[in-house]
């Protein structure tokens, strides 16, 4: 029987383990969303929202939901007409009238906006009134639905349509759209409460052209024709409760292939796409038996959709019972490279749909434990799938990764909560955003956050063991899938939320072990680990003297004390020992277990239990130790710098069977460029059992070696004989064998090597003849008629093996390169660039792949010197229409041409591009090579740094890119590369930076270039009744009227002051400007007590929409508006600021006149700018709903 409001009331304030305490005042029980209609030409969507609601308190007058870009008709509450207002502070972040460029002001003001707005803390952009009808109704906690009309015009984020350009049907032409978005962003396409940790039950309506498909979450229930079957409706429900965040939606007229071995499970593709969508997913069942196996819990859903859609904003993403993936991992059964990319994304998404999307998270500080889940048990199918080696290099790979980001960055921290449940004041104060929202986030810390969650998951793993960890796993789905089914108890489902603490209790529960220093250690602080090693062998006593020192000062470390695994390999076996790092221990004594006895042969037996025989010449012969590992298990976040012998590290690669083992040598023998080094390169080459990654990376090393003896090297260029050997025809070497790659890892190494070679150089620093012909051949002979493998990838890397043996051109006498003064050898590389790229306009390759590497070596080719560097082709290439993947390498080349020549046109014509391209991946990649590859950085002077830039880009980050979490934070990232924290360089300081009161001979700070906290502590004390989301902006013209004013002449008298202090015009974010601190009469403007942005007092917003900000109630002298170029503002603002202008002049006249009785009267002047401002608050604003024209003015509104 269904409880009544009271009783759920009351059991959704429990709080404790179970319960979750919710932010709102409200618990939201069921959601109906119906989309009636959908116009693909005008990009447009019609529809009505429909929210079940119970109070949980008695008072409940205002209802709080997010809704961001969607034009909100009406609102009724049980039918009652209900007010509204609709605040979204993320849109313009700092006002335009602003004259702060700095990003700390920015970031702060940014964070607050996002935290106005936070469903987690019970806000929302959109703000409904109950009907004072309805309040005795709510007293008696009894349901609301609210029902909202809304509709969306070309949405900017949220919702994509991909509508082609080319004649017939919109079904014909294969028009589609789905939604998609960072973090929880289905506010961006229908009202909701766009929280993880609000869960409830859905039913979803859409209705389409009749040759349209709608995909989305839950069991389609019905599809209903309208009477002229020009249309359908299709209803699905979905009953297990879930978050908004994870509802989705596709619609196209997508091909539909039931699974052939899971009929529940159901695959969507684009026309003609069909056949490759059978085979990419021929393989998910397997998937779906692994998780389910490991887990031994069944997949939650009743049903899973995967659908593959063009132009997507993510490759892979998850959400309740379906995923939607880049149509551009679609393949054949003849792609070698592309599959097991492929399977690694559809098991990640699988991975997600138990951890992520069934199960959900109570707030974004738990975060972690969901991405640590899933990333983690998708390793154990990687492992099971593809092997321990590669399962174990890429968790080397990915350790090497999150290592070399939290060095260069300052740390990730996972769990930005104390212990205590009190949040961090400034958990990250060495980055240039806050983490305590993910809207507010890097793209590239997410990435490293994840991979860290997935890291610590493992060493929790190693802590308590794999058995125990999948118990846990499956408690957390046990206790999830039984709330799931209570139906009529909403309490219940707080047990489909995981949270660290719950998390923490299992474990523990399960275990019985303690892992709270390892939380302690990796997850409550961020930083890693970086050990320094070396060692002596003491003879007499038959012992190994290890050193092991740590730099926890960097940024981005910190200090470890624990265990620390070390494996020596001795002449009599493999052994591990167990040291305690301590505080101030460096020297450890380990024990050796063999005396030196080279003489005695006797095979050696290694860690895997093999035994073999090895040749002892090289080592010393009064020692036992072959070589020694340092935390061979990677159970610590560490970076290893290990110093020991040549022949330590060529036996290590020989011998040792571990896959990252091999790896740290081959990164190691780059430093002993010696025959020995050589030779055990060599060996690992020829090896067939040895793992293909290892043979690859050997093949890069031998070319660094060679490169270093190339004075002694003798006889053929490097890898050239042993590919000869491997892959050509022996009656004739130069010819290369028909292509047969039913060995993949003869393939990988087949396609590596010729790149690998091309990267040799002879004693002039040019690549030698014999390899580019060697090259050249490979090309001319390539012959893939026999093979049942597509040879894309490997002609593609052919041409990159073209482009690596490009050097830098000798001009002679500044002569202009032309086709007929080319090289010779640079002539035969351009024309089988020239040759791969029409043929690619006749027989297209998968993916371009062969287009792309030609479009990287033309700018090769640029960069040398050889051909004149011109971005047209790239530019033609970039345009929109051409694959993602050219377009991507077209605009990585315009990006380096941007930095290598400086060219202000190509930035723009970049910057135009983030603006305006139809492609929300390829906006997000443009920012991000622009970030990686800048064109100038903060620290050096460029004549592409100049204002027009710094107000292009801080437009661009504060208004232009609201509609895209993701696009926003990259902006931020590309403007803390170019110009820093604080003020840009670029930017000349205002006219007067001092303004100078001549009697007290004091300078005071002119108001354009106070510090972000004073300003933001000047802004709260000036507008108490602001909205608490505008905290933070600041007026330039405000407080200008309590300085004593000066007139020009004043001014061009004191010019020998002014250069006197000169030495105080330090940039705003600079913490000594304090000390300039002045006096009483601007006590206004730096209060004594400097807070930060968080903590400035917050008062309830006014029930009124601005549309245009309020004015200042203060003039300006010409001289000060002078000092402040006009902003560009809205008209209602301007003809407001333009009227107070009017009378600036006679105003300044009367100033300057009674200048002597000023002080006598100042506090006259004060009142009667309090009873003016008094005045203009009540000036009552109004606001009308776009759609329906009515208009609400705030009286009405504000109890």
């Amino acid at each position: 029987m269904p409880l009544t409001g009271v009783e759920t009331a009351r059991m959704n304030r429990k709080k404790g383990d179970k319960g979750f305490e919710s932010p709102r005042p409200y618990k939201l029980t069921h959601q109906v969303v119906c989309i009636n209609n959908i116009n693909f030409q005008r990009k447009s969507v019609v529809g009505f929202v429909e929210l079940t609601i119970f109070p949980t308190v008695a008072n409940l007058n205002r209802i709080k939901l997010n809704s961001k870009q969607c034009r909100i008709y009406r609102v009724r509450i049980n039918d009652l007409e209900a007010a509204f207002i609709y605040n979204d502070p993320t849109l313009e972040v700092c006002h335009s009238e602003s004259k702060q460029r700095n990003l700390n002001y920015f970031s702060n003001a940014y964070a607050a906006a996002v935290s106005a707005v936070d469903p987690d803390a019970g806000n929302g952009e959109l703000c409904i009134k109950v009907p004072s009808e309805l309040w005795k109704h709510v007293d008696e906690l009894k349901v609301l639905k609210i029902h909202i009309n809304f509709s969306l015009d070309q949405p900017k984020g949220g919702l994509h349509f991909v509508v082609p350009s080319v004649e017939g049907s919109m079904a014909e032409r294969g028009a589609h759209v789905f939604s998609c978005g960072y973090q929880n962003s289905t506010r961006f396409w229908f009202p909701c409460v766009d929280s993880y940790s609000e869960l409830c039950t859905w039913k979803l309506e859409f209705t389409v052209d009749a040759a349209m498909v709608a995909v989305s979450n839950g069991d389609l229930v019905e599809t209903v024709y309208t009477h002229d079957m020009r249309k359908k409706t299709f209803h699905y429900m979905l009953t297990i409760p879930t978050a908004a965040s994870n509802i989705s939606l596709a619609i196209g007229p997508f091909e539909i292939l039931v699974d052939p071995y899971m009929h529940e499970v159901t695959h969507f593709c684009l026309p003609q796409l069909l056949p490759l969508l059978k085979h990419t997913t021929s393989y998910l069942h397997e998937v779906f038996e692994f998780y389910e196996e490991i887990l031994t819990c069944r997949y939650p859903y009743s049903c899973f959709k995967t659908v593959f859609i063009d132009e997507a904003y993510v490759e892979v993403a998850a959400y309740a019972s379906m995923s939607i993936f880049s149509t551009n991992l679609l393949h054949s059964a003849m792609i070698i490279d592309e599959t097991p990319l492929t399977r690694r994304c559809l098991a990640q998404s699988l991975a997600q749909q138990f951890f992520g999307c069934f199960i959900s998270r109570m707030s974004w500080s738990d975060e972690w434990v969901l991405k640590g889940i899933s990333g983690y048990i998708y390793g154990l199918w990687m492992k099971k799938t593809f092997g321990v080696n590669e399962y174990r290099h890429w968790i080397k790979e990915e350790l090497d990764r999150i290592v070399a980001y939290e060095l260069k960055t300052g740390g990730v921290l996972l769990h930005p909560i104390f212990g205590g449940g009190k949040e961090k004041d400034n958990p990250a104060s060495h980055l240039h955003f806050s983490i305590k929202h993910p809207h507010t986030l890097s793209w590239e810390y997410y990435t490293m956050f994840q991979c860290k969650a997935h890291l610590v998951m493992r060493l929790i793993e190693n802590r308590i063991s794999m058995e125990f960890m999948l118990q846990v796993f499956n408690k957390l789905l046990s206790l999830a899938s039984t709330a799931s089914s209570q139906k009529f108890q909403s309490h219940m489902w707080s047990q489909m939320l995981v949270s660290t603490s719950g998390f923490l209790k299992s474990i523990s529960n399960v275990s019985g072990k303690d892992i709270q220093p390892l939380i302690k250690q990796w997850v409550d602080q961020s930083g890693v680990v970086k050990f320094y090693g070396s060692f002596a062998f003491n003879r007499k006593r038959n012992v190994l003297e290890l050193e092991i020192k740590q730099d926890y000062t960097s940024p981005g470390t910190q200090k470890y004390v624990g265990p620390l695994k070390v494996t020596v390999q001795e002449l009599d076996g493999s052994f591990n020992h167990t040291l305690q790092i301590e505080e101030n221990s460096l020297k450890h004594d380990i024990p050796c277990h063999s005396k030196s006895r080279r003489n005695k042969k006797k095979k050696i037996p290694l860690m895997n239990g093999e035994e073999v025989d090895m040749d002892l010449s090289a080592m010393d012969a009064d020692s036992p130790l072959l070589w020694i590992r340092i935390d061979p298990d990677m159970s610590v976040l560490r970076k290893v710098e290990f110093e020991q012998a040549d022949f330590m590290w060529q036996y290590q690669l020989r011998y040792e069977r571990d896959v990252v083992a091999q790896q740290e040598s081959i990164l190691a023998l780059e430093k002993f460029p010696t025959p020995a080094s050589r030779l055990a390169l060599t060996d690992i080459l020829e090896q067939e059992q040895c793992f293909y990654r290892v043979r690859m990376s050997a093949c890069f090393c031998l070319a660094k070696i060679a490169n270093s003896m190339v004075s002694t090297w003798t006889g053929p260029p490097a890898m050239k004989s042993l590919f000869t050997r491997m892959f050509c025809c022996k009656s004739c070497p130069n010819i290369v064998k028909t292509n047969n790659f039913m060995s993949f890892q003869s393939y990988f190494l087949q396609k590596t090597m010729p790149v690998a070679m091309a990267l040799l150089r002879d004693v002039h620093n040019l690549c030698p003849k014999e390899v580019l012909t060697f090259i050249l051949d490979l090309i001319k002979y390539n012959d893939n008629r026999k093979n049942k493998f597509s040879d894309n990838y490997y002609r593609a890397e052919m041409i990159d093996a073209l482009a690596n043996s490009v050097t830098p051109a000798v001009s002679v006498n500044n002569e202009v390169r032309t086709l007929d003064n080319l090289n010779p050898d640079v002539r035969l590389i351009l024309e089988e660039i020239t040759r791969f790229l029409n043929m690619e306009k006749l027989l297209p390759s998968y993916r371009h792949t062969i287009t792309v590497s030609c479009l990287r070596a033309i700018r090769v080719l640029q960069k040398n010197g050889h051909v004149p560097s011109d971005p047209a082709l790239f530019k033609s290439y970039a345009e929109y229409g051409h694959f993602v993947d050219i377009r991507i390498a077209a605009l990585e080349a315009v990006v380096d041409y941007t930095k290598v020549d400086r060219s202000y046109e190509e930035l723009q014509w970049l910057l135009n591009m983030i603006q305006d391209d139809p492609v929300p991946y390829v906006r997000h990649k443009i920012l991000n090579m622009l970030t990686k590859n800048p064109p100038f950085t903060k620290n050096m002077e460029s004549p592409l740094c100049n204002e027009a830039l710094v107000d292009q880009l801080w437009k661009l980050m504060n208004s232009g890119t609201s509609h895209d979490w993701r696009l926003r934070c990259g902006a931020v990232d590309l403007y803390f590369t170019l110009f820093g924290l604080s003020r840009p360089s670029c930017l000349p300081l205002p006219e007067l930076g001092l303004v100078l009161n001549l009697k007290e001979k004091k300078a005071v700070l002119n108001p354009t270039i106070i510090p972000e906290a004073v300003a933001i502590n000047q802004e709260a004390a000036n507008n108490p009744s602001s909205h608490p989301q505008l905290v933070g902006f600041q007026n330039p013209f405000s407080s200008s009227q309590d300085e004593e004013e000066i007139d020009m002449d004043t001014v061009h008298d004191s010019q020998a002051f002014i250069s006197h202090h000169l030495n105080m015009l330090e940039r705003p974010s600079t913490p000594g400007l304090s000390k300039y601190r002045p006096a009483s009469s601007r006590s206004a403007l730096i209060p004594q007590h400097s807070t930060g942005c968080d903590s400035t007092p917050t008062t309830k917003p006014q029930w009124s929409l601005e549309l245009a900000r309020k004015g200042t109630g203060k003039e300006q002298s010409p001289l000060e508006m002078g000092m402040h170029p006009v902003a560009s503002a809205p008209l209602s603002v301007f003809t407001k600021e333009s009227t107070a202008s009017k009378h600036s002049d006679h105003h300044h006249h009367h100033h300057h006149e009674h200048k002597k009785k000023k002080k006598k009267h100042k506090h006259k002047h004060k009142h009667k700018h309090k009873h003016d401002s008094k005045e203009k608050d009540k000036e009552p604003f109004t606001f009308s709903s776009p759609a329906s024209g009515r208009s609400i003015r705030s009286p009405s509104l504000s109890d």
